[in-house]
């Protein structure tokens, strides 16, 4: 017989993981998820660090150097070939100002994924609210909630936006004052997120459709739980995979949707940096200097990419039956 201690030195069981050890398991196993994820991770950084990188670059996206320092030719564009590349200006000079184009494209960076980051945390709040209260609820609730979501969307958003921002400007600013940056994002989100939280929370509120009808809510019900107690500790724990899925996917089209704004010129205007902006820019330079368009379309493809193979990535890991 085994003596004391043999049995205390048995085999140990082996640890249960937690379904998010086991989701992050699996997502790490995902290549692509792996390296989309580290490309969104600078994207997130080297925005967050524009300041930094300015300070240890030396210079700004304000400053027009290429006036200053007459560096651009009578029609405003850089004096030396490939749009004014060079050691000293590493990816370039803006037309047909000067700016440094490195800076401005790092802190375009900033702005845009500020506004895009704002809008997400915005969307995703009201929708979950939303969401939860109609799936859970039903009866009038879910009529009222679904009903001003068509109505919502029934509206042909972008060109609500070309149309409405200003209008929103002119009513507290007059048309001979510049609108204040701060002001103009801020009508900017608010009228975004006014007409972009119905699709998401149309997909909760399906989520939570077919939850409320499952054994350990009706366990819950039994016990003599309170609705919100129910919501808070049975539905909304398990709401994390597509609030989490929605959320990655949410975030790239609303990045996207605002730079088309400010490309539209009704976004975030001179001087203030954007990736919108800097395709504007760029749009109406292309035939003479290619170059300038070539960093903010090459930057933007590639966080698109990264982050719409992420959310693809996080959705199979969370839900592994959702994976091709």
């Amino acid at each position: 017989m085994p003596d004391e201690e043999g049995e205390a030195q048995g085999p140990v069981a082996r640890e249960s993981l937690s379904p998010g050890k086991l989701a992050w398991r699996r997502f790490r196993r995902d290549r692509t998820g792996m390296l989309s994820l580290y490309i969104v991770l600078a994207f997130f950084l080297a925005a967050l660090l524009a300041p930094v990188v300015s300070m240890l670059y030396g210079k700004n996206p304000y400053t027009q150097y290429g006036v200053n320092e007459n560096l651009l030719n009578s029609f405003g564009y850089p004096l030396k070939p490939n749009g004014g590349i060079s050691g000293q200006f590493w990816f370039g000079l803006e037309p047909p100002y000067g700016k440094d184009v490195f800076t401005e494209l790092f802190y375009g960076m900033r702005t845009s994924i500020g506004i895009g980051v704002a809008l997400t945390i915005l969307i995703i709040i009201t929708s979950v609210v939303l969401g939860l209260l109609a799936g859970y609820l039903g009866g009038w609730v879910d009529y009222v909630v679904m009903r001003v979501a068509d109505l919502l969307m029934a509206f042909p958003q972008q060109l609500f936006f070309i149309a409405f921002i200003p209008v929103l400007s002119a009513l507290f600013f007059s048309p001979r004052v510049q609108t204040p940056t701060w002001f103009r994002v801020t009508i900017l989100i608010v009228v975004m997120w006014f007409l972009s939280w119905m699709a998401v929370a149309r997909i909760l509120r399906s989520a939570v459709l077919s939850m409320r009808e499952r054994e350990f809510v009706e366990a819950a019900k039994l016990s003599g739980a309170s609705t919100w107690r129910i919501i808070r500790k049975e539905i909304l724990p398990n709401m994390t995979t597509p609030i989490v899925v929605q959320g990655t996917l949410l975030l790239p089209t609303m990045v996207s949707a605002e730079a088309g704004l400010s490309f539209l010129g009704v976004g975030v205007q001179q001087p203030t940096p954007d990736w919108g902006r800097m395709f504007q820019t760029g749009a109406a330079v292309y035939q003479s200097d290619i170059t300038y368009m070539v960093f903010p379309t090459v930057t933007m493809i590639v966080f698109v990419i990264a982050f719409n193979l992420l959310g693809d990535s996080v959705r199979d890991a969370l839900d592994p039956k959702s994976a091709r």
